[in-house]
């Protein structure tokens, strides 16, 4: 019998004499990635950018609910994130309105598809996948307990034991893209559209824990967040994709 055991090489230097790619579809040859070099040694790579536009809805919430829109136009729209604030001098707490039969309408379309309740699993786990926190990356305590946590019953409001100020609504507009080569987010064409807001207290009345009257008179508005994309940039690089792909159709020829 023959007893293997791991052995360990300490390497000091070493020189790479021969190196292989293996590229579906095609070979590219040192010529073609020769050519592939000089045709964009001259031309810059462009990154696609976004930017952040926030509107405030103009009317707030009444004890009935909320219904209320906003005439905006939509530039490329890949995510619109709604925040509920906890009350007009809190403008960096925002908590679970703790509503149902909530969604955004516009362009035609509902987002989400169905109405939402902001408190039971399949909310959750919409807000869970919007956020790429579904399998590698973790939802913090404080993203979870202010998702799931409730604030009110039928019969009273429940004090807070945690931190519950960080709860945001986010809507994807755009599908997942298939190797940056989908892109469908929201555009009207420099025109106006409008943007409505809908949705309903759980328990409503004086358990109403979104419908919060201060001492002047004021309610709290709500505020939606739309996340753009540049669309030059992302034209550009799509354009310099397929300026790539037509120079090495041409070069297979």
């Amino acid at each position: 019998m023959c007893s293997i055991s791991p052995v360990t090489l300490s390497i000091k230097n070493y020189v790479v004499t021969e190196m292989t790619a293996n590229m579906s579809g095609y070979r590219a040859t040192d010529d073609c990635l020769q050519k592939v070099r000089d045709y964009f040694a001259n031309r810059p790579f462009v990154v696609p950018a976004q930017r952040v536009e926030a509107q405030t809805f103009p009317t707030s919430a009444t004890t009935t609910g909320i219904r209320t829109s906003q005439n905006i136009p939509l530039f490329h729209v890949t995510d619109l994130c709604i925040l509920f604030l906890k009350d007009v001098r809190a403008t960096t707490c925002q908590e679970n309105p703790c509503y149902h039969n909530m969604q955004v309408i516009t362009c035609g379309r509902n987002f989400s598809d169905m109405p939402m309740n902001t408190l039971d699993q399949q909310f959750f786990q919409m807000q869970l996948n919007a956020r790429n926190l579904d399998l590698l990356f973790e939802a913090t305590d404080e993203f979870e307990d202010a998702s799931t946590t409730p604030r009110n019953t039928a019969s009273r409001r429940l004090n807070p034991h945690t931190d519950l100020t960080s709860f945001m609504i986010t809507l994807q507009c755009e599908r997942n893209s298939n190797g940056a080569l989908t892109f469908d987010g929201l555009y009207t064409n420099n025109q106006n559209v409008s943007l409505e807001l809908r949705g309903g207290p759980i328990y409503q009345g004086d358990t109403d824990c979104y419908y919060n009257i201060d001492l002047m008179g004021k309610r709290p508005l709500h505020q939606i967040y739309a996340l753009y994309i540049i669309l030059s940039g992302y034209l550009d690089l799509l354009m310099e994709a397929h300026a790539f792909m037509m120079l090495i159709t041409h070069l297979i020829k």
